[in-house]
């Protein structure tokens, strides 16, 4: 499989060819940077925020990437290429479980990032949609197959397993542990794993001051 282009190079790639000034370059490395800062801190995404953390004028954000909507696509683009080449990461390790759990936790960071950012471009990348599917399915197949994980669910119910981890900051009263995402997935993962259950990380949750 070809690498996704990282989302500085999606915004470069004009179709000429021509090399991008040194400027350019830094400028949307900054905006692409500063893009995903905000897109993790949730929020309202907006071109003057962006540039403001990037250091750049409004008027060098529009001319660097068109429009807020191409940043925003070519971020999503990159968060998920990135997530699918964790997927394939955790194919290549030797131990089926280690390479299932250590993809389901850099997925849930990364897919975190990825909520405000889809709701503002909507459903533009199929096809990496798809090549993240079929990761999912060979990891949690793999890891069945190696006794490693209980085989009455599907993979289908375990894509839904990881995104049911992440959570919003507050509930019921309760602010969320600094790293509540990777208890819930370890709760998820005991669920999932024969025989043993791992160690539950960070602290539980508490009531929000």
């Amino acid at each position: 499989m070809t690498p996704a282009a990282p989302a500085v190079d999606r915004l470069l790639d004009d179709g000429s060819g021509r090399r991008p000034r040194a400027d350019a370059r830094r400028n949307l490395e900054r905006l692409v940077v500063a893009a995903r800062q905000v897109a993790v801190e949730g929020g309202e995404i907006t071109a003057h925020e962006i540039a403001r953390r990037a250091g750049v004028g409004i008027g060098t954000f529009y001319r660097r990437v068109g429009s807020l909507e191409a940043l925003l696509e070519a971020v999503l683009g990159e968060v998920l290429g990135e997530i699918v080449a964790k997927g394939d990461e955790g194919l290549a390790d030797p131990d089926p479980w280690s390479g299932f759990t250590t993809f389901a936790l850099s997925y849930i960071h990364l897919r975190n990032e990825l909520c405000d950012v889809n709701k503002r471009v909507g459903d533009v990348l199929d096809h990496s949609r798809a090549e993240l599917r079929d990761r999912i399915q060979l990891l949690t197949e793999r890891a069945q197959q190696a006794g490693s994980m209980r085989t009455d669910v599907t993979w289908e119910d375990v894509a839904f397993l990881m995104v049911a981890a992440s959570t919003g900051p507050h509930t019921l009263g309760l602010q969320a542990g600094a790293r509540q995402w990777d208890r819930n997935l370890q709760v998820v993962l005991d669920g999932l794993r024969i025989p043993d259950p791992g160690t539950l990380p960070g602290e539980p949750p508490a009531l929000a001051p």
